[in-house]
C-alpha cells in the first residue's frame, strides 16, 4: 500500500457559517464559541490523486468523492477510483456556499461547477472580457455573499489586474489594474500575492513583493508591501513595506489551497509570514491591528519558531491553529517534520496538538491544508510515517478535548478536503 501524503483545506465561510446564522464574508472574523449549525445540510468532499501527489502544477487524475461525516463511526474511508474526476480542472480552486470557482486549464474564463452524483456539473461560466489569468495564478477576496475580487500579475507580471465578479450570475462588475507598479530597483511582481478584506473598516489589503533575475539566480525583496484597497473604487490608499524582514507564506498560490491569512473578533489582521535565518525558514505571525493599515513592528505572534509557518486558522478567544514544519534537525522539505499547534496569540507560545496524553506525531505534506473548521470543531488530518492511513483528528473548540476520528484508505495520494453546502 502506497504511503500518502494529506492535506485538508479549510473551507472559510463555511467555518463562518458555523458561528453565526447570518450570511457573511469569507473574511469576516471568526467569533467563538457560536450557535450549532445543522450538520445534515452539509457534506465534505474529499481529493485524492491516482499514482502521485497532486496539487502544485500536477496534472495527475484526480478523484473526488463525497462523504457526509468524518467521524470515527465512519470507519475507514475508501475512493476504490469512484466519484468525479477533475479532469479540465484543479484542485486549487475558490469555495463558497454550494459551489467552487476557478479558472480551468482553458485560461479563458471564470466557471461556477458544482460536483454531484460523481460528475462535475458546470453551473455558469463567464469569458474573459479584458484581463486574463492563469490556472492557479490568483489570489482572490470575498467582499459578501456574491462578490468576489480575482487578482493577480499581468503575463509580463508588471501589472496587478483585478477583475469583480457577480458570482450569482457570473457577469463581470468591473476590472481593471492597481496603481501598483514594479518596486524600483526590480524587474517584476510576484504572480499572485495574498488578498484579503477587512470587513471591519470595509478595506482589501493585498500582500505583494518585487522579483528580479541575473546570472540567471532570482532574488525577491527582502520585505514584503502591503498595499490598502478602497474596494468601491479600487484604489489604492497607501502602500507600504513591512517593518521586518519577511515574506508572506504560499503567496504563490494565494490562498486556493493553504490558509495564511485569519481575522479575529476585534478586526486584527494576522498574516502567517517566515524569514530565513541560520539557514532555516522561520516561521513568524505579523499583525495588522483593528482600525491600523499597517504591520505593528513589536508584535509576532509566533515567536521561538524552529521552522517555516505553513497555515493558520482562528479559532477564537485568541487562539489559532498553525501547522508549521520543524527544521531544526535540517529535515529534507518533504520529511515527516510537520506538525500542528494551537497558538495564544496573547503570549505567542505554542502548544503540540496530542491526543490521550500523547503529542500526534510529525506528519508529511508541506503544500497541505488538512485542517477545516466545522460547526465549532476542527477536522485535522494527519498522515504519520508510522501509519498506513491518514487520520483525522477532531478538536472541540468550546472543550479543548481531541477525539481520533475516521482514516482515510492509503491507497491513494489524499490531498484535500473541503465542506460543502449540500444542494
Amino acid at each position: 500500500m502506497k504511503k500518502f501524503k494529506f492535506s485538508l483545506l479549510a473551507f472559510m465561510a463555511v467555518a463562518m457559517m458555523a458561528f453565526s446564522f447570518t450570511a457573511c464574508s469569507d473574511d469576516d472574523p471568526t467569533p467563538n464559541p457560536g450557535p450549532e449549525i445543522e450538520e445534515s445540510d452539509y457534506h465534505f468532499d474529499l481529493f485524492v490523486t491516482v499514482d502521485k501527489h497532486g496539487g502544485m502544477s500536477s496534472k495527475n487524475i484526480t478523484i473526488i468523492n463525497s462523504t457526509n461525516t468524518l467521524t470515527a463511526d465512519r470507519g475507514i474511508i475508501t475512493i476504490r477510483r469512484e466519484g468525479a474526476e477533475l479532469g479540465n480542472y484543479s484542485m486549487e480552486s475558490i469555495s463558497k456556499g454550494k459551489y467552487y470557482y476557478q479558472i480551468p486549464y482553458s485560461g479563458d474564463r471564470f466557471t461556477k461547477y458544482q460536483i454531484k452524483n460523481n460528475a462535475i456539473q458546470v453551473v455558469k461560466e463567464r469569458p474573459f472580457d479584458k484581463n486574463v489569468y492563469k490556472i492557479r495564478s490568483y489570489t482572490h477576496a470575498w467582499l459578501n455573499d456574491n462578490t468576489l475580487i480575482i487578482m493577480s500579475s499581468n503575463g509580463d507580471t508588471n501589472k496587478i489586474l483585478w477583475t469583480k465578479l457577480n458570482t450569482d450570475d457570473m457577469t463581470i462588475l468591473a476590472e481593471g489594474e492597481l496603481s501598483i507598479g514594479v518596486p524600483e530597483g526590480w524587474q517584476t511582481l510576484t504572480t499572485s500575492g495574498i488578498l484579503t478584506y477587512r470587513k471591519t473598516d470595509n478595506k482589501l489589503f493585498y500582500f505583494y513583493y518585487g522579483k528580479k533575475t541575473e546570472n540567471k539566480v532570482s532574488t525577491k525583496e527582502k520585505r514584503f508591501h502591503t498595499a490598502v484597497i478602497n474596494p468601491a473604487t479600487m484604489a489604492v490608499e497607501s502602500d507600504v513595506v513591512a517593518p521586518v524582514d519577511s515574506e508572506m507564506a504560499g503567496s504563490a498560490y494565494g490562498e486556493l489551497m493553504q490558509s495564511s491569512v485569519m481575522h479575529d473578533e476585534a478586526g486584527n489582521l494576522d498574516l502567517a509570514c517566515f524569514t530565513e535565518k541560520d539557514n532555516i525558514e522561520k516561521g513568524m505571525l505579523l499583525r495588522i491591528k483593528a482600525g491600523e493599515t499597517s504591520f505593528d513592528p513589536s508584535y509576532n505572534g509566533y515567536s521561538n519558531s524552529n521552522g517555516k509557518l505553513l497555515t493558520v486558522q482562528y479559532m477564537g478567544n485568541n487562539k489559532a491553529l498553525a501547522y508549521a514544519r520543524d527544521d531544526s534537525a535540517e529535515t529534507k522539505i518533504d520529511s515527516y517534520s510537520h506538525y500542528y499547534a494551537i497558538i495564544d496569540l496573547v503570549t505567542g507560545s505554542k502548544t503540540r496538538l496530542s491526543y490521550n496524553g500523547r503529542e500526534i506525531a510529525y506528519s508529511g505534506g508541506r503544500f497541505s491544508q488538512r485542517s477545516v473548521i466545522f460547526n465549532n470543531k476542527v477536522y485535522i488530518g494527519v498522515n504519520t510515517e508510522a501509519d498506513a492511513n491518514a487520520v483525522i483528528y477532531i478538536y472541540d473548540i468550546k472543550t479543548g478535548t481531541v477525539e481520533k476520528g475516521a482514516e482515510v484508505d492509503g491507497g491513494f495520494y489524499f490531498d484535500m478536503i473541503r465542506v460543502i453546502e449540500n444542494g
